[in-house]
């Protein structure tokens, strides 16, 4: 449908409705970091918000609906493991509306296939009625190249087309390039493994990134710990002002919380010019 320009023109148009932090609603966005660093953990930890559940992350209220999380890479058992240790952070009313709100479905070996008919059918379903569907990981959920551009913008092409019938979020999680796992890059957007397809044709990108040892040594966090600290931030936001990025910890059960960090004084360097000067201006 055609926008009318003068309307346009003419009157105020409606309030942007943010799902996550500078994601519009019936956009499509991505969550991207290395393997292990805790992204299946926060994006069930937003997940869980959304349905009604705790602000845990303290990156501010969002407005509650329906949520699909559709993990394809995990057992159901580590996902029980997960809601387990989200649970014990909740009061009996939270879970309710968690319970009622949040429907998380196993697709662990059945190979779910976007660009298959009925696959693209049943996820457009799912969607329908739901503020935010979340797909872990992108991987499992098509059989292309993933550093094709073709494909991989095909891929994205249907996400956009549930999103846009629907008016549902859609984030998808992966994995960055070894590249910037290895140099700490994680922040980037170029971060993002595969063709840059997948991240021109996105509205929003994310990250987490696992603390390096020259942030570590600039926090003042012991080199034991580091494993326990990760930095989360939005890498592309095509609306919205800029989101500040934060530290979360890993606690009991891999439940992320901000990190409570201060930031080590260097040291002033020093001025040799002045350093055992006498009165007469010699060393």
């Amino acid at each position: 449908m055609a926008i009318d320009l003068m309307w346009a023109f003419e009157n105020e148009p409606p309030q942007l409705d943010y799902v996550l932090p500078n994601m519009v609603t019936g956009t499509v966005g991505a969550l991207v970091s290395p393997g292990g660093a805790g992204k299946s953990m926060l994006a069930l930890q937003l997940a869980a918000q959304i349905a009604g559940g705790p602000d845990l992350l303290e990156i501010g209220e969002l407005p509650t609906g329906q949520v699909i999380y559709l993990p394809a890479e995990d057992p159901p058992t580590a996902i029980c493991h997960r809601l387990h240790a989200l649970g014990a952070h909740l009061t009996p009313e939270q879970r309710q509306a968690v319970a009622e709100r949040l429907l998380v479905e196993p697709l662990i070996g059945r190979c779910p296939n976007i660009m298959a008919p009925d696959w693209f059918d049943g996820l457009k379903r799912a969607a329908e009625g739901r503020r935010l569907m979340v797909l872990d990981t992108l991987r499992r959920f098509h059989i292309e190249e993933e550093n094709a551009s073709g494909p991989m913008a095909q891929v994205i092409g249907r996400m956009e087309a549930i999103a846009a019938d629907t008016g549902c979020s859609i984030v998808f999680l992966h994995h960055s390039n070894k590249g910037s796992a290895m140099m700490g890059t994680g922040d980037q957007q170029q971060a993002s493994r595969g063709s840059s397809v997948l991240v021109d044709n996105i509205r929003w990108q994310s990250y987490l990134s696992g603390m390096t040892q020259a942030e570590a040594d600039e926090w003042g966090v012991d080199r034991g710990q580091r494993g326990y600290f990760v930095r989360f931030g939005v890498s592309k936001a095509n609306y919205g002002a800029p989101f500040q990025e934060c530290w979360f910890r890993r606690h009991e059960g891999g439940i992320l919380k901000p990190a409570v960090l201060e930031r080590q004084k260097r040291p002033s360097p020093v001025n040799l010019k002045s350093v055992g000067r006498g009165g007469d201006g010699d060393w």
